[in-house]
């Protein structure tokens, strides 16, 4: 159900205004309206997402090195101050690892060029130069070398690497050496001074690879402190933007939303703060935040809800009335006893031995025992547990099972249409009750008239001795339906305007209504295929094990686990997408599920 809210306005002198938001986010109740639209002009605001962007990305990086790291530090107690500083260290950390790379493609590069020539001092060059003598280095196609060079310009071959000669010449000061081939300039360092700088430089990465992972296993807690901070600063910026200046900017007005159940503590607060507020309750045209609030087994649906989208406020909240139809169909489509056995103890095992399962983590665990659970019981229509068949078993519970549920794969084609007809039905009727809770029963009247129809057909096909199909009784109500869908089905509108959209409607439920039922044979096709996957798997599994006493059990076990880990993830996967698909299309269409809601969030700490 939908929490039903009250529509707060409050009007604060402007100098008192940033200590009275201040009080109201310790009060943590009011979700504030949004009037701030399109892109946010506001410097301070945008630095501080900017700063918030970055925190978000560092802390990513903290826990992707954790996660990799064995770094046994203490964690420090998070400090949003020591978060920023932190930020800046990450920054120095990441430009000095930026610099260290450049430097060490550099020396990769140098030490490449100086391969072909081996270790010698640049020194000996300088020297030799000062002597008189001058070393040139050169590298040519091994096709053009001229061993006439050898004789003219004292040259010597140094190395040939892929038809590249590398040679010198040795020539006077001042004497000139006309060789068209490449004159190679070398690096300044001798081979081993660049392999000593590869290796220093290595070094100093690695350093700063462990104080990154110091940091980030030490001021991690900081991080998130700062960025809880940062959040309540970047909420509060923009509430201000959602303010309205009146009174020749010097008095503040805030709209904002609080529920019923919290409207006389908000009140109590308020005057004892002496602030001025007025409470009333919403519009029609009002922007009402949704607060969902179900109980026990249906408050576990509700994430299923928001995937899709909240309803909006004065509308039915349709969780706790889809909620026993998804049970069923997670069931069906998964159909086998050995899998839900399999993810109730696992989850159930989970829940028992994991440490710090956090307050949202928790429904969820309890939805998945919950669906596990319908699927050993859907499981047991066909008797499937890990694609064997417990009904061919002669235990007497087996035989006792298989004579009271057992339905075979006509049956279950069957079921599956009779659940979409049910829950076709069963949503028309609620859009009947939404319709006259929202606008009134005459906009339900057109509605009404299509239950009537079609109860009327399925009472005359199982009932004929009370009401036979096309007797006067039928056409009667039949009539009745008729008048209602064709003559009421737009109030206030000419009634040749009601015949032809009646006609319309007509054409769309006839053509639509069939194509939602035959949706729901899903159902059945799904659970049917998991169930010969199942026992492909099986079949492979003995097939394929070879006729020897520890080989062949290793086989069958190796083909046992694989196929039907990969059957279960391909199923659950199912088994949630297509009633889903059954829920948001099928039931909400026939529902008159509008949705659109906003989520009730207030402004807090």
């Amino acid at each position: 159900m939908i929490t039903k809210m009250k529509k707060l306005t409050f009007l604060v002198y402007h100098r008192e205004y940033n200590d009275f938001l201040k009080d109201i986010r310790d009060l943590g109740v009011v979700h504030v309206a949004e009037k701030q639209q399109g892109v946010v002009d506001n410097s301070e605001l945008q630095e501080n997402i900017r700063l918030s962007n970055q925190l978000v990305a560092t802390l990513n990086q903290f826990e992707a090195i954790n996660a990799k790291s064995e770094q046994t530090v203490i964690q420090t107690e998070g400090n949003p101050e020591r978060g920023m500083e932190v930020l800046k260290e990450v920054e120095e950390l990441q430009n000095e690892k930026a610099k260290l790379m450049q430097q060490l493609q550099s020396y990769a590069k140098d030490s490449d060029a100086l391969r072909p020539w081996g270790n010698f001092k640049p020194e000996s060059i300088r020297d030799l130069h000062d002597a008189g003598m001058n070393i040139g280095f050169y590298v040519c196609p091994e096709r053009l070398y001229n061993q006439d060079w050898e004789d003219e310009y004292n040259a010597v071959i140094i190395s040939t690497i892929a038809s590249k000669v590398h040679f010198i010449t040795i020539t006077k000061v001042g004497e000139d050496v006309d060789l068209d081939v490449e004159h190679v300039k070398l690096p300044t360092h001798s081979l081993s001074g660049i392999e000593e700088l590869t290796t220093a430089t290595e070094k100093a990465l690695e350093e700063n690879k462990n104080e990154m992972s110091v940091l980030a296993a030490k001021d991690a807690s900081s991080l998130k402190a700062a960025i809880t901070d940062l959040h309540h600063n970047i909420e509060f910026s923009k509430v201000l933007l959602n303010t309205e200046q009146t009174a020749g900017e010097k008095l503040m007005l805030l709209q904002g939303w609080v529920p019923v159940t919290k409207e006389n503590e908000v009140a109590a607060y308020l005057d004892k703060h002496h602030a001025y507020y007025e409470i009333a309750n919403p519009t029609p045209d009002d922007d009402v935040p949704i607060l969902l609030k179900n109980h026990g087994l249906f408050a576990w649906f509700e994430p299923i809800c928001k995937l899709y989208m909240l309803p909006k406020y004065g509308e039915m909240d349709l969780t706790p009335f889809f909620a026993p139809f998804f049970m069923i169909f997670f069931g069906l489509c998964l159909g086998d006893v050995g899998y839900g056995v399999f993810l109730l103890l696992l989850v159930t095992g989970y829940r028992m031995f994991a440490k710090n399962i956090g307050p949202k983590m928790k429904p969820i665990l309890s939805l998945v025992q919950i669906l596990s659970f319908s699927t050993i019981i859907c499981g047991l229509l066909t008797g499937g547990f890990f694609g064997f068949s417990l009904y061919e078993l002669d235990w007497p519970i087996a035989q006792k099972l298989k004579s009271m549920v057992s339905l075979d794969n006509n049956q279950m084609f069957q079921l599956s249409l009779i659940l979409g007809v049910i829950q076709i039905l069963f949503g028309m009727l609620l859009k009947i009750a939404n319709q006259i809770i929202q606008f009134g029963f005459k906009y339900a009247i057109e509605t009404l008239g299509w239950v009537i129809l079609f109860f009327s057909i399925l009472f005359a096909s199982f009932f004929p001795a009370i009401m036979p199909m096309g007797g006067t009784v039928h056409k009667i109500v039949m009539g009745v339906a008729a008048a209602m869908i064709f003559l009421y089905n737009s109030p206030g509108k000419n009634i040749f305007v009601n015949i032809g959209l009646g006609l319309w409607n007509t054409y769309n439920m006839a053509t639509g209504l069939l194509g939602d039922i035959l949706s729901y044979v899903r159902l059945f096709a799904l659970g049917l295929s998991g169930g010969i996957l199942a026992s492909v798997f099986n079949s492979l599994a003995f097939g394929l094990a070879p006729d020897n006493v520890i080989a062949g059990p290793i086989v069958i076990v190796l083909i046992f686990v694989i196929g039907h880990a990969i059957n279960i993830f391909m199923n659950v996967l199912g088994a949630i997408v297509h009633p889903m698909r059954l829920t948001f299309v099928e039931f909400f269409k026939n529902a008159g599920y509008e949705g659109g809601g906003k989520e009730y969030k207030p402004f807090s700490k």
